[in-house]
Order: C-alpha cells, then sequence, then structure tokens
C-alpha cells in the first residue's frame, strides 16, 4: 500500500481530511499528518477545537500560521500533498465590491503562506496540491479581472508546478447543495502526473476527457470557447499589468490549465447522468426532534416574507451618491424538491434573513434548519461540529457558521478517488 501524507492548512473541522480518508483503498491510503486551523481576530477557536475532538491533537496547530512558517518551519513534516481550503473572505461574492480587496486583503494574502511553505520545502517540496476556494476568484479584483489567479499561477509555476482547475457546483454532480466552488490540484515537476502531462501534449485533452479533474466530474466541452495565453515571467509585472488593457472581464474561463505559464482555459458544463440528492434527503423528518426555538412564529413571517421579497429602492452611500438598487424574489420557503441553496455563514441564529434556509413541515409551520441538517447538506458526519475539545458544546450559530465556511466532503472524496488512480 501507498501512503499520501497530507498536510491539511485552514483546515476548519476537516472536510478535505474526511474526504481524502474516504477515497483511499487498498492500493492508496491518505493519511494526515499535520493540520493547521487558526481564525484571525477570533479569540475563541471553536474550529480548532471541534477538529482536535475529532481528530487528536497530535500534529495540529493552531497558531498563525504564517507565524508558523516563519518561525516554526521545521514543525511541518514532510509531506506528499498538501490541501486547504484557503480563506475566501476577501474574494467572496458575497462582500460588496469595495470590500473585496483580492489578494491584498487580510485573508486573501494567507495565499502566501502557501507560497511560502512550498518554497522554503525545495527539493521536498510535495508533488501534488488540491486546493479549495470561492469562484469569484477567478475575477479577482473588480480592478483588474482574474490578476489575483493569474499571481497565483505564476508563483506555482516558479516553483515547477503544473496547475489544473474547474469551478465545481456540487448540485450539478448530485450532491445536496448548490455550492460552486473553484478547486485547484497541482502536480510537481517529476511527479507522475506531471510526467503524463507533458507526455500527452494535448492540453484540452486532459481539461475535457483524461485528466484528474475530468475522470472525477464528466463534462461537456464547449469547444468555440476557449483561450490561450502566456503569463509573463516576472510575478511583479503580473501583478500590475495583467489584463490591464481590458480590466474588466477576466481572461479565466471555468475549467483550465497551466504549464510553464502557459494558459489553457475553457468553458465547459456537467454531464451527470446519475442519482441527484435533494434538501429533503437531509432533513430531520419528526417534528418532535427540532428544537422550539428554530421553529418561526406566526408573527414574524411577514417580516421574514419581505426579506425573502423581490425589491427595487433607492439607496445612499456614505459618501451621499444615490442608487437603485434592484435583487429578485427568493423561493420562500425553500423548495425542499431540489438541492438546497448555498450555506453561509449568517445562517445561524433566530433573526429574519433574506440568506437563511425555512422549510415548511409536514404540520405546515415555517422552521429553520438545524445544525445537524446543515452538516448533512455538506456531508459531514452527523453531529460533527456538536462538541468542543473540552466536551463543552458549541452553540447553535456558532456550528451554522462553520457549515457555512465548509465544503462539500463529497467532492473532495471523487477528486481523491480520481487522483489515487493517477497516483
Amino acid at each position: 500500500m501507498k501512503k499520501i501524507k497530507i498536510v491539511e492548512l485552514f483546515a476548519g473541522v476537516g472536510g478535505f481530511r474526511l474526504g481524502l480518508k474516504a477515497a483511499s483503498n487498498k492500493k492508496v491510503k491518505y493519511e494526515t499528518v499535520w493540520s493547521s486551523q487558526w481564525e484571525p481576530g477570533s479569540n475563541l477557536q471553536h474550529a480548532s477545537s471541534i477538529y482536535v475532538k475529532k481528530f487528536g491533537l497530535v500534529g495540529h496547530s493552531c497558531e498563525d500560521i504564517q507565524q508558523v512558517v516563519e518561525n516554526k518551519f521545521h514543525e511541518i513534516p514532510k509531506h506528499n500533498l498538501l490541501v486547504g481550503g484557503f480563506p475566501c473572505q476577501d474574494y467572496s461574492v458575497a462582500r460588496t465590491l469595495n470590500q473585496a480587496e483580492g489578494l491584498r486583503g487580510k485573508k486573501g494574502v494567507l495565499w502566501w503562506s502557501i507560497y511560502d511553505i512550498l518554497k522554503k520545502s525545495k527539493n521536498k517540496a510535495p508533488d501534488f496540491l488540491m486546493l479549495e476556494n470561492v469562484d469569484r476568484l477567478l475575477k479577482s479584483p473588480v480592478s483588474q479581472r482574474g490578476r489575483d489567479f493569474a499571481v497565483m499561477l505564476a508563483s506555482l509555476r516558479d516553483l515547477g508546478y503544473i496547475v489544473e482547475w474547474r469551478i465545481i457546483n456540487a448540485a450539478e454532480y448530485g450532491f445536496p447543495q448548490r455550492r460552486r466552488r473553484i478547486y485547484i490540484l497541482g502536480y510537481r515537476k517529476g511527479s507522475t502526473i506531471y510526467k503524463k502531462i507533458i507526455k500527452m501534449n494535448n492540453s484540452y485533452k486532459w481539461i475535457n476527457k483524461d485528466g484528474v479533474i475530468a475522470k472525477a466530474f464528466p463534462i461537456l466541452s464547449c469547444e468555440n470557447e476557449t483561450t490561450e495565453f502566456k503569463i509573463k515571467e516576472d510575478l511583479e509585472d503580473v501583478s500590475e499589468k495583467f489584463s490591464i488593457d481590458n480590466p474588466s472581464k477576466s481572461p479565466f474561463q471555468n475549467s483550465g490549465i497551466m504549464i510553464n505559464g502557459r494558459v489553457y482555459t475553457q468553458k465547459v458544463q456537467p454531464n451527470y447522468k446519475r442519482k441527484y440528492s435533494i434538501l429533503n434527503d437531509c432533513l430531520v423528518k419528526n417534528e418532535k426532534d427540532i428544537p422550539c426555538e428554530f421553529f418561526i412564529d406566526k408573527k414574524d413571517l411577514s417580516r421574514w416574507k419581505k426579506l425573502k421579497g423581490a425589491k427595487s429602492e433607492t439607496r445612499k452611500t456614505k459618501s451621499g451618491f444615490e442608487y437603485r438598487y434592484s435583487e429578485g424574489a427568493m423561493t420562500f420557503p425553500d423548495d425542499i424538491t431540489k438541492p438546497s441553496r448555498t450555506i453561509v455563514t449568517g445562517e445561524g441564529g433566530s433573526s429574519p434573513s433574506r440568506f437563511k434556509h425555512v422549510i415548511k413541515t409536514r404540520s405546515g409551520r415555517m422552521r429553520r434548519l438545524i445544525p445537524l441538517e446543515l452538516e448533512r447538506l455538506n456531508m459531514f458526519p452527523d453531529n460533527h461540529t456538536e462538541k468542543l475539545n473540552n466536551n463543552e458544546k458549541a452553540s447553535d450559530t456558532k456550528r451554522a457558521f462553520i457549515m457555512g465556511n465548509a465544503l462539500v466532503v463529497g467532492v473532495i472524496k471523487e477528486l481523491g478517488r480520481s487522483l489515487t488512480d493517477f497516483i
């Protein structure tokens, strides 16, 4: 059996770890040897505490990763695969445009922790990378669309990696939540997969059919929507001048591969013909098992309906500029016969909200989703986030927040299974 040693950065409550463990087989076993979870600006590190409760303290760090890389790099063991859902708040579409600072933002800058680990590892750098982020990354920042992703690709190129990516909506491949994320896989020069790609000499065949992501998540390609370009050699030049001639449009499509700085990118569509999961599959069926605080008081329903409804209104900025704000209506209550909407970090709490899920029970009552159901929508084990390391219970609001930051475990499992075949 071949063991693939994993370092899991920005680990949350262990989504990568769970997915890759499930992807292990008789020939390849994924084993997490070191993990890091630290929430900047937070005194109470709930996610890290839950991680330790589930997986143990050995090989786990709850410190600022930038400080670890700078002062305790020797603590990070040699590994074959580096994974991480690096913080996305600076790219997230949930933030207003003038707040989304991209790589220069407080959390976007944490990308460089990944880069520094790879660079400091030198000839012991991992053969494989598996990263996750919001799909907005391909269009960040607003003032220079695509620059941030181009900088990432250029920096990985300089470290000797081929990089492929795909935006995947989990629901389009049978999972119970409509969660669109970009998945980024890297293959270091000298690795088996790097050699295979170079030998193939057909980038679009890798993207469409023969690659790691394509094998896990089959697609239909839109062959007329392809773009090829070279990323400049100088990293500072990329940062300052990328897409400067057309700053409002990113050249990156929803899939692609970068080989030696040459980008081949293509628009693709999912090709999935098996069973689909829906919101109802994840619900607790017996109303008696739902805490009373999750049911919505009838007097609050009008407020919920208003927030969920369409609106067109005049708003004013801090500087006094007036503009027209419009948004469409949302389904209320949520349709349980389809995959759920994306879980957001503000899912918890009883106050009315446009973004929180609300379902109608068999008795006709309206209620919010409980943490157990949110875990199921992300395909975590039941009550995975229930207890902290000291055996105290995590609050429902904090558990919802954590699931809003988490990934769909099933997507990682399928990527891991595909990667094992190539390994």
